[in-house]
């Protein structure tokens, strides 16, 4: 399984997957897309590619370095990838829950995952702060909140956009990161995958309750 992954994350289909799957993700918050990147990562960093078995011809530390350099050129790609791919489903969002205000408003209140995230961040996600934006892209279902709530609010571009950017690039590093140094340091298996897939659920953990923190402040 973890070959077939590895032989996946060194063909452009890698990028095709992991974009499709964060721009749905927006719109259907129960995609993986969070495992999929580390997964991708944790294959690439702990399977040997072809540019390392061709560096290996001339010694070993030659091997290291070619292989060193193609796995960086691969992570910065997968992050890329990501994160582009972030920002433009959150942009569709927005746009279209702009476009239709009250329907996605209500599609926003028959959705339970949805709904439990606008109760869980209470009024954290309307007060405007552009921080919010980047905690929300980690926790559970906030980044659909965060993207269709602009829309609806009729926020405009350049207060959204640059905000959704950094988000993007934010989440996409750490995902990747931690599907690279998990690949690096336990190999391309199961129990690394679980581990980077852990930290990533207690970023998003973290970030809800930083989020909710300014709330309980007020209410006291």
């Amino acid at each position: 399984m973890w070959e077939n992954l590895g032989a996946l994350s060194s063909t452009p289909w890698v990028y095709v997957v992991v974009s499709v799957s964060i721009v749905l993700d927006v719109f259907v918050p129960i995609l993986p897309s969070g495992v999929l990147v580390i997964t991708a990562a944790t294959a690439a960093a702990g399977t040997g590619t072809a540019a390392g078995a061709v560096g290996a011809v001339g010694g070993v530390g030659a091997g290291t370095s070619v292989h060193g350099g193609a796995d960086l050129a691969e992570m910065f790609s997968l992050v890329l990838c990501a994160a582009t791919a972030s920002v433009l489903g959150d942009m569709v969002a927005y746009r279209l829950a702009w476009r239709g205000g009250d329907r996605f408003d209500r599609a926003i209140g028959r959705s339970r995952r949805l709904t439990a995230a606008q109760q869980r961040l209470g009024t954290a996600l309307t007060r405007g702060g552009g921080g919010i934006v980047v905690l929300a892209r980690f926790a559970p279902a906030g980044r659909s909140v965060v993207s269709l709530g602009a829309g609806v609010a009729h926020r405009t571009v350049r207060e959204f956009l640059p905000w959704s950017a950094l988000a993007g690039v934010t989440w996409a590093a750490y995902s990747v990161s931690l599907g690279y140094f998990g690949g690096q340091w336990l190999g391309s298996s199961w129990v690394s995958t679980a581990l980077s897939v852990f930290a990533l659920f207690a970023a998003g953990s973290a970030a809800v309750f930083l989020m909710r923190r300014p709330d309980r402040h007020a209410a006291h």
